[in-house]
């Protein structure tokens, strides 16, 4: 081996003693060098996913491995169990000798703990101890996130155009709210609108996130909904108060003091009007919005504000009511799941329930209402005609330069051949 390196302000390298040293290496017998192969044990590493209907047998058959010793411990201890409990999709690697006993199964899947879903995951870990028994431990990891490029056209939907271009839900999700009061994505996406955007990937100790969507923050984005461009960029205002949110390039703030919508992205199945009530079978006024939605799914509030109700309320089943500045307030209804308590601050955007279908629901969905000084108001209408929050004045270098890299990647992520899904 050679190895050459300079050093500045030293002597001259080549009026330094020079030794060469020669060393004859021993080489071992051909038959010495294949008993030192057959006596080595070989690690095989595989990766595969959970999927419904698993067992401790099928999942260890389809990686490759026979250990009826493990699959006995992965059935009677109860942090291990949590391998084949709850949803499918655990990202499982598994490393087992030349005969399929296992060696070691780590299993990476997402945190129980809403708080932290978007920063940490699970991390199952089964392994031998220093007595040669199996033993089992859940440990907490931090996600990491690439920086990626993705472009696509809409032909349908938003769904199906990130799904075309590769891109993770959580992605199509994050458009909505960004150009949320720019574009309404229920009704006036046209196709042949196009978007292009720079987000983040998640990684679990570098393996791909498959669950909650796959996918950090959106940084940056540009759609051209029927010919008019609107472009948005994350930004920290950190002379502001340390606040971050979407902001257009012009500097006025995409975020709005309410949301569009306290789902991400959902059907609109009944809007604020007339119609006939499915239960009651009588034709009233509908004082709010449903949205449809599996059974689970997250709500989030669309506006800061303190809790002025959270528990059961007659027909409207699990309900929350928040109430904002100004007499403005707002309910939830249905929920099968309460995740706030009564008095407590709540910001825009926290989780405070699940879809359900408690109380008068003929199905789950998400009932929701927007009041003023006690009168109903079309949620829609009073979210687009909210004030927008500002952007500080002592941001604005800061915030000029943020967009001047954001339009460079843009125009990378906007030249991408159709069907590339992203790149570091």
């Amino acid at each position: 081996m050679t190895a050459f390196a300079l050093g500045p302000l030293v002597p001259d390298g080549r009026s330094l003693p020079q030794q060469a040293v020669v060393e004859a290496l021993p080489a071992l017998a051909l038959e010495d060098q294949i008993e030192a192969l057959a006596q080595h044990r070989l690690s095989l590493v595989r990766h595969d996913q959970t999927r419904p209907g698993d067992s401790a047998d099928s999942l260890l058959s389809r990686m490759g491995a026979f250990d009826p010793t493990f699959v006995a411990f992965l059935r009677s201890d109860g942090t291990a169990r949590q391998l084949l409990q709850g949803r499918a999709g655990k990202r499982v690697e598994l490393a087992a000798d030349a005969d399929g006993r296992v060696e070691r199964l780590v299993a990476r899947f997402p945190v129980a703990n809403a708080d932290l879903e978007r920063t940490h995951f699970s991390r199952l870990i089964v392994e031998r101890d220093a007595q040669g028994q199996w033993g089992a431990r859940v440990e907490l990891g931090r996600y990491e996130t690439q920086v990626r490029l993705g472009s696509g056209q809409i032909e349908t939907s938003l769904f199906a155009a990130t799904d075309e271009a590769g891109l993770p839900d959580a992605v199509a999700s994050q458009l909505a709210d960004m150009f949320s009061g720019d574009i309404d994505f229920h009704r006036e996406l046209r196709r042949g609108d196009r978007f292009s955007l720079v987000f983040e990937a998640l990684t679990a100790d570098g393996e791909p996130v498959t669950w909650g969507g796959g996918a950090g923050q959106v940084l940056a984005a540009e759609f051209v909904n029927a010919g008019r461009t609107h472009q948005a960029v994350w930004f920290k205002d950190e002379a502001g108060g340390g606040k971050a949110g979407y902001y257009g390039f012009d500097g006025q703030s995409k975020r709005r003091a309410f949301l569009a919508s306290p789902m991400e992205f959902s059907r609109v199945s009944s809007g604020f009007s007339m119609r006939f009530h499915p239960i009651l079978q009588t034709w009233r006024q509908h004082n709010g919005i449903d949205y449809a939605a599996p059974t689970g799914t997250p709500v989030r509030n669309v506006g800061d504000g303190w809790v002025q109700f959270a528990g059961r309320q007659n027909g409207y089943g699990n309900t929350v009511v928040v109430r904002h500045a100004g007499g403005k307030e707002t309910l939830y209804a249905h929920l099968s799941r309460i995740d706030v308590r009564q008095g407590q601050r709540v910001e825009q955007g926290q989780r405070i329930g699940a879809v359900g279908a408690t109380g008068w629901a003929t199905g789950p969905h998400l009932h929701f209402e927007f009041r003023v000084n006690g009168r109903h108001q079309d949620p829609r209408l009073l979210a687009r005609a909210s004030e927008a929050v500002r952007l500080s004045a002592a941001a604005a270098k800061p915030f000029q330069a943020q967009v001047a890299s954001a339009r460079t990647q843009l125009a990378v992520a906007a030249s991408l051949t159709e069907g590339v899904t992203g790149r570091d």
